[in-house]
């Protein structure tokens, strides 16, 4: 996020303009390409080869992430104009985030960019890890080493200490200064923090109310091509439970009868786990936890969310359906 405000204040351009293609690019990535959960998970259920989901994830999101992310981001976001947030401008000096930077003088060098793209990048490399190593290696002591290093607890607090040691120790900070900047990051991440938590929590009440077993048989019985239903039940799931993952994982096990009656390729099954996926990404709303971090990070009111970033995940999972059932159509064709 720090590296987005950067963009936006040197740019001149809108938060939002910059933002967007960020967020959804990281949003197509988690909904359609191995590791992320969804996809390993529909790829596991529905017998799909990773391969080829990584292959079909890659056909379809890319051009989805151009046209739903980046061109609606550029567009949308220079028409709603949405300042920097003032707390990641400097204006929150009220919180502490100009005390916590004072120490920073012109004299001192700043973080180099291989130094802070290392800190972001280290938890997602080795949440990877954790996700590859159940998968290509037998139970042993390398296996378990990497799980434990690459669980999303653990590797979060390494990125964070190592981003102490970097940016601040080595940086220059004292220990005063480093505590400030902590103590300055509490406050808008326990708002992150609180407001996802009861998203979450709706969604929960939602599944206990067995509100996507109801609309998954509704559309089971139809007679609709496997690709076109998994994207409408994914889609229905999607903004009844509020979760991308939970979407995905439960309309896999009802479109995989149809798979095994029409005896579909290896392709046309990786177009069916992109379908799925396409369908768990669009409308998100105020049920979901995605909604809210947008929402606080950004500092902006929920119209301007819906206005944001609902329609740019909805943009994303259409075009990447559209691309996912044109496919489809040839390969049956052909």
């Amino acid at each position: 996020m720090p590296l987005i405000y950067a963009v936006a204040q040197r740019s001149g351009r809108s938060v939002i303009s910059v933002a967007l293609p960020a967020a959804g690019g990281l949003a197509i990535m988690h909904a359609v390409l191995p590791p992320h959960p969804g996809p390993v998970a529909a790829a596991g259920l529905l017998g799909a080869s990773l391969g080829w989901v990584t292959v079909m994830g890659l056909v379809c999101g890319l051009p989805a992430w151009f046209v739903g992310s980046y061109l609606f981001g550029v567009k949308i976001g220079d028409r709603l104009n949405v300042p920097v947030p003032a707390l990641a401008s400097g204006a929150g000096a009220s919180s502490g985030t100009t005390d916590a930077t004072e120490e920073w003088t012109p004299d001192r060098a700043r973080p180099s960019l291989g130094v802070t793209v290392c800190v972001i990048v280290l938890p997602v490399l080795l949440i990877m890890l954790h996700t590859f190593a159940g998968l290509v290696l037998d139970k042993g002591a390398l296996r378990t080493a990497l799980e434990f290093v690459g669980a999303p607890i653990i590797a979060l607090t390494l990125a964070t200490l190592l981003s102490i040691w970097m940016l601040g120790v080595r940086g220059g900070l004292s220990m005063a200064g480093i505590e400030k900047a902590a103590s300055a990051s509490l406050g808008p991440v326990a708002l992150v923090l609180l407001v996802t938590g009861a998203g979450g929590v709706f969604g929960a009440v939602l599944e206990q109310s067995q509100a996507g077993d109801a609309l998954a048989d509704l559309m089971g019985s139809t007679a609709l091509p496997a690709v076109v239903l998994a994207f409408l039940i994914a889609a229905l799931l999607r903004v009844a439970l509020g979760s991308k993952t939970v979407a995905i994982v439960t309309t896999a096990p009802i479109v995989a009868p149809l798979i095994r009656e029409f005896d579909l390729s290896q392709p046309e099954i990786a177009l069916v786990v992109v379908a799925v996926a396409s369908g768990g990404t669009v409308l998100s709303h105020v049920n979901d936890s995605g909604f809210w971090l947008f929402n606080r990070y950004m500092d902006i009111d929920i119209r301007t969310t819906l206005k944001s970033w609902t329609l740019m995940e909805t943009f994303l999972g259409l075009t990447a359906f559209a691309i996912a059932a044109a496919l489809s159509g040839a390969l049956a064709l052909a």
